[in-house]
C-alpha cells in the first residue's frame, strides 16, 4: 500500500494544466461568459479493505441540477471554508458521512471548469478505514464504489455525444456496471488515468 500511495502522489500535480467541460468542443469555448464560483469535491479512495476502490455517488433525482448523475461528494466553497481542502471534507461529510479522521488528503488535482459555471477543485484523498456511512437522501441517492485500477486504465474511457440546445456535444464517459460515469466526473478521472498510467511504476 505504501508503494501505490507513493505513485499516487506523484501523480497529483494542482499546477498543471486546467481541464474544462470544454476540452472536447473548443468552439463553444467563448459561450461561457460567467466568471467560474469556486467549488470542491473530493476524490475518496477508499483502501480500508486492502483494495483501492473510488467512493462515488449517485445524485438525488428530485435535485434541480444535475439530478440522478454520477458524481464525487461536493459542492461550492462557502466563504466560512478556510479551503478548498476544507469545502470538499465538508461537503463529504455532509453527504455521505466521511469524517476529517479518516481521510488523509494526498493533493490536489487540477482546477476542472464546468459549462456550469464553476472552477471545481478535486481533493483526492485516501480513507484508510471504515466510516459510518450517513447519505444525506436530500442530495445523495446512492453510494457506491469503482476499482481504482479500472477508472485508472484510460483505454476504459469513451468519448461519446448528444445533441444538446441543438448541436452536437463531445463528453468523455466511462461506463461501469450500472452506473453511467460521463461529464465533468469522466473528465477528472480520465485526466488523473492519464497521468496515473504515465507516471512511475
Amino acid at each position: 500500500m505504501d508503494n501505490f500511495e507513493a505513485r499516487l502522489k506523484s501523480v497529483l500535480d494542482s499546477t498543471a494544466n486546467i481541464t474544462t467541460d470544454f476540452d472536447l468542443n473548443p468552439q463553444f469555448k467563448n459561450l461561457a461568459t460567467k466568471t467560474p464560483r469556486p467549488a470542491a469535491v473530493l476524490v475518496p479512495i477508499d483502501v480500508s479493505d486492502g483494495q483501492a476502490k473510488v467512493i462515488l455517488t449517485k445524485r438525488s433525482s428530485a435535485l434541480r441540477h444535475h439530478p440522478g448523475q454520477i458524481a464525487f461528494p461536493g459542492g461550492k466553497v462557502e466563504a466560512f471554508d478556510a479551503s478548498v481542502t476544507d469545502a470538499a471534507l465538508r461537503e463529504a461529510n455532509e453527504e455521505i458521512g466521511i469524517t476529517s479522521d479518516v481521510a488523509q488528503t494526498l493533493g490536489n488535482l487540477p482546477n476542472h471548469i464546468t459549462v456550469t459555471g464553476f472552477t471545481v477543485t478535486p481533493v483526492v484523498a485516501l480513507i484508510e478505514r471504515r466510516f459510518d456511512e450517513r447519505i444525506d437522501k436530500g442530495e445523495v441517492d446512492e453510494v457506491f464504489r469503482v476499482p481504482l485500477d479500472f477508472l485508472m486504465t484510460p483505454s476504459n474511457f469513451q468519448i461519446q455525444s448528444r445533441k444538446w440546445q441543438g448541436t452536437e456535444r463531445f463528453y468523455y464517459t466511462v461506463p461501469v456496471g450500472p452506473y453511467y460515469i460521463w461529464g465533468a466526473t469522466a473528465r477528472i478521472l480520465r485526466g488523473l488515468a492519464e497521468r496515473y498510467s504515465n507516471g512511475p511504476n
